[in-house]
């Protein structure tokens, strides 16, 4: 199986990109990384930038596509980021999301810990999204508002889970057992980019693309439409499967 990947970082209408992406293959088998940081100019930035360099390296350490290897990975990442903050006080705050993917001929698994998601698509339609650690996902759960209510509420900000807490990061787990088939497709991305491009239109986007980037850049494009003034920093990664 090839795994056909593109990526994008922007830093969107801000000064500063504290969004950081990354990944890795390892024999038969890959690991795709992407973390939206929290905390403020340097805080985000070197959060988001720790964790995606301790989880890409846990990887290349035990490629196994399993899940406690991946929960592994996650916990190398949070440690790592605990140990710049108590290295320099000025990143005492910085916290980040963490969203990981990581596929062989045997299953395709992710993890994830914040709000940056990640969607499986197959057959060209959405088959499951990671749910946002955050107030207005618990208020989805909870029946009092609707699930496109999440991209422009006012409490979107507020995380549940993030990596730099002192408390255990508590990242949740889904995943395909089995081989990956021919035209699975994975989108990771940070809320600065699905906040602006809706679900519908990453569908429509796949079906018109032939390769990873194109997707990206028809999507970025949908983006661009919409997001104005300072908006958000804005990540995604793009993997499209193919025999």
């Amino acid at each position: 199986m090839v795994f056909d990947t593109a990526t994008l970082s922007s830093a969107g209408g801000r000064e500063t990109n504290e969004d950081r992406c990354g990944y890795a293959r390892e024999g038969g088998a890959g690991c795709w990384v992407l973390c939206d940081g929290l905390g403020g100019h340097r805080g985000g930035e070197a959060a988001s930038r720790t964790a995606v360099e301790a989880a890409i390296g846990s990887f290349k350490a035990d490629s196994r596509v399993e899940t406690e290897v991946l929960a592994r990975h996650v916990e190398l990442a949070h440690r790592a980021v605990i140990e710049k903050q108590n290295a320099d006080p000025e990143l005492t705050g910085m916290r980040t999301t963490i969203v990981l993917l990581a596929m062989s001929d045997a299953a395709s698994l992710w993890i994830h810990a914040g709000d940056s998601r990640l969607y499986w698509f197959r057959e060209g339609k959405i088959r499951e999204q990671t749910r946002d650690d955050s107030v207005p996902q618990r208020l989805v759960e909870a029946g009092e508002i609707a699930p496109d209510a999440i991209r422009f509420h006012e409490d979107r900000a507020r995380l549940l889970r993030s990596l730099g807490a002192k408390q255990a990061c508590g990242a949740t787990q889904g995943g395909i057992r089995g081989a990956p088939r021919d035209g699975d497709a994975f989108l990771l991305a940070s809320d600065g980019f699905w906040e602006w491009v809706f679900e519908a239109g990453m569908e429509q986007s796949l079906a018109a693309s032939k390769t990873a980037r194109q997707w990206l850049e028809r999507m970025e494009a949908q983006l661009k439409q919409r997001a104005s003034g300072e908006f958000d920093n804005y990540t995604a990664i793009a993997v499209r499967c193919t025999s």
